[in-house]
């Protein structure tokens, strides 16, 4: 301990406290709860004006994470870019509410890394984190009893989810979003998915350490915002958006930009309408928003994640969840319009979405198709029709489209397509749900990002070849790695599941084999999911899991599976063919969860099964808990 430093014990035991009066009144001592009184005390101890502590209060909840100088440099680095700027929203928003007279609140509920923790027990605490959060800002959310509205600042693949869940839940209350945006690919490198397979290409000879380095040290070539391709975090962006949470053409803005923040002041200013109108979350969140939140999925080949993210925010928000036939019935009918990282096939980054017109000029082609639900509300007041009446004419569209061919020569309509053109380049509908005796309440696929050149003339990819069984990830990436994968092989990566792993995603593999050569001649079947990115002919969510039971868990070294997916005609299926006596086929004797499983999250997976499982969300339902609880 420092006996010498005199300054360290310059110690003051009183001071003289804000100055002025707090503008209290009769009435409100003689019937407000005592801490709504108290709540005042602490506003003008906080420094706030004695005179101006009683304004209408708006809470600003964000997933923020690190601490940045002013001068944006890292003083403690965060789990990733997607949080490490949302703070500049934060305040965005915070002095925008000034301004309108309101008094802003700040709250912070941090999120991990999918990337950082590919490959790592970090990914059993992955998708429970989502639920855990959802609850911890809800939580926090009803702590503030006197506030008017919530906005939501959020970015990636588990805080935007869980915000959602969160404001989902806040009927009652003017509710918004402010998505975190993306950061930018490098002018000359690799983008942040491909750079997650430099590992298995340099295992493989196909990279030096200096190009494996350098590359690695570019891919996020700007601070902000979740990655350049259409994962989970950009996908849940455009699906906050679509369900009417954000103002128009919010999602993906490029972080750290001046059309970033602006996204965060028309928030703040949409906000203090939304509660002086007194429009609630009840009135924007319905059925239909969340039909129009698939469609636009649907339309823009988004991630398969959020086949469990968007049941859980209908269920926070006490409407119907949808099952697997709402997803097979909307996938039947939207087409793919847009082409953009990971499905092709020019594979576009997520920025050039934005410039393209991003969620709103989707939703224009969907509504000439009659695939949208015109009439739904949104935080910025008007319906979806009336905000599209306004984006179709609008100076900003016409602006960031031709912003797209100056800065990067790219006609918006090819990131964007109309229906005739995008069938032109060959876009195909984005999931489709595997059925069979490995399968048999279900998986998921996203189709369209299976390489082309596997696929037959006539739309279907076929496939026979060797199982090849892991109960690890780690035992199946060395596996790539070292060679014992070869083309032909079928990967069936097995407890690896809510019981098992938390259901961890799987992205270390299906990133292998997206770069490697060979790789689009191996097929991948998991009860695990996949990361948004993912690509190829990986199949996951297979139900029932192994550890529930499910035949998954039967399968053998060399059985020969047969997988058909017709990704025209939306029919699928995957089975252990040649084997008369699969289905008695006991289950293998090695299933067992992984020994690194937490507590928490085995908790996490009894909760979730309790309530419905994979196709139900992955949430808590309090009342089919309790009814298996108490019998």
């Amino acid at each position: 301990m420092d006996l010498t430093n005199n300054d360290l014990y310059d110690v003051a035991t009183k001071a003289p406290g804000p100055v002025g009066e707090l503008p209290l009144t009769a009435e409100m001592l003689l019937h407000s709860p005592s801490g709504d009184l108290f709540g005042l005390s602490q506003n003008a101890g906080m420094g706030w004006d004695p005179a101006k502590v009683k304004g209408r209060e708006v809470l600003i909840l964000s997933t923020l994470g690190g601490l940045r100088g002013e001068d944006g440099k890292p003083i403690a680095l965060g789990y990733h870019t997607g949080h490490w700027e949302v703070g500049l929203l934060v305040r965005q928003c915070a002095e925008e509410l000034t301004r309108g007279g309101a008094i802003p609140f700040a709250g912070f509920v941090s999120d991990p890394c999918d990337g950082r923790t590919q490959g790592t027990a970090g990914m059993f605490d992955s998708l429970p984190y989502r639920n855990d959060a959802a609850v911890v800002l809800r939580r926090l959310i009803r702590s503030l009893p006197t506030r008017r509205g919530v906005i939501g600042v959020a970015t990636c693949d588990k805080g935007l989810p869980a915000m959602m869940m969160a404001l989902a839940g806040m009927r009652d209350l003017p509710c918004a979003i402010v998505p975190g945006g993306v950061t930018l690919p490098p002018e000359h490198g690799e983008d942040a998915a491909k750079i997650q397979s430099i590992g298995a290409r340099f295992a493989h000879g196909l990279m030096t350490l200096k190009e494996a380095a350098e590359a690695g040290c570019r891919a996020c070539a700007t601070p902000g915002g979740g990655c350049q391709f259409f994962g989970t975090a950009a996908t849940s962006q455009a699906v906050a958006e679509a369900l009417g949470l954000t103002v128009p053409h919010a999602a993906l803005a490029p972080s750290g930009q001046k059309i970033w923040l602006d996204v965060a002041t028309r928030t703040a200013t949409a906000i203090l309408d939304l509660e002086a109108s007194g429009v609630t979350g009840r009135e924007i969140l319905t059925d239909d928003s969340i039909e129009n939140a698939m469609f636009v999925h649907a339309a823009c080949g988004g991630s398969t994640n959020l086949l469990i993210h968007i049941p859980a925010i209908a269920h926070a928000a006490g409407l119907r969840r949808p099952t697997v036939h709402d997803w097979m019935r909307i996938n039947r009918t939207v087409p793919r319009l847009v082409d953009v990282l990971p499905n092709g096939p020019t594979d576009h980054p997520t920025v050039r979405l934005f410039l393209a017109g991003g969620v709103p000029e989707v939703m224009l082609h969907l509504r000439r198709m009659g695939m949208l639900n015109v009439d739904c509300l949104t935080v910025n007041g008007r319906t979806i029709g009336e905000n599209l009446d306004e984006w179709e004419e609008s100076e900003r569209r016409f602006r960031v489209r031709k912003l797209l061919l100056e800065k990067d020569g790219v006609d918006a309509d090819d990131v964007i397509s109309p229906p005739d053109r995008a069938r032109e380049k060959g876009l195909t509908s984005t999931v489709n749900f595997p059925t069979g005796n490995i399968a048999p309440e279900g998986s998921v696929i996203k189709a369209t990002a299976i390489d082309p050149s596997v696929v037959d003339e006539d739309g279907v990819y076929r496939k026979r070849g060797p199982a090849r069984v892991f109960m690890t990830e780690k035992a199946a990436i060395a596996a790539i790695k070292d060679g014992t994968i070869r083309a032909g092989d079928v990967i069936v990566l097995t407890c690896r599941g809510p019981l098992g792993t938390g259901m961890e995603e799987t992205y270390q593999l299906t990133s292998a084999l997206k770069f490697l050569p060979f790789g689009k001649e191996v097929a991948l079947v998991t009860d695990a999911r996949f990361s948004g990115i993912s690509t190829g002919a990986c199949i996951g969510h297979v139900g029932p899991e192994a550890l529930a039971g499910g035949p998954i868990g039967k399968v053998e070294d060399g059985d020969t599976i047969e997988i058909v997916i017709d990704r025209l005609n939306f029919t699928a299926s995957i089975n252990v063919v040649d084997c008369p006596d699969f289905a008695s086929r006991p289950l293998r004797h090695d299933l067992i969860p992984d020994p690194n499983l937490p507590d928490d999250t085995r908790l996490w997976a009894a909760l979730v099964t309790a309530s419905g499982g994979l196709w139900g969300g992955c949430v808590y339902d309090t009342d089919s808990i309790l009814a298996k609880l108490c019998g």
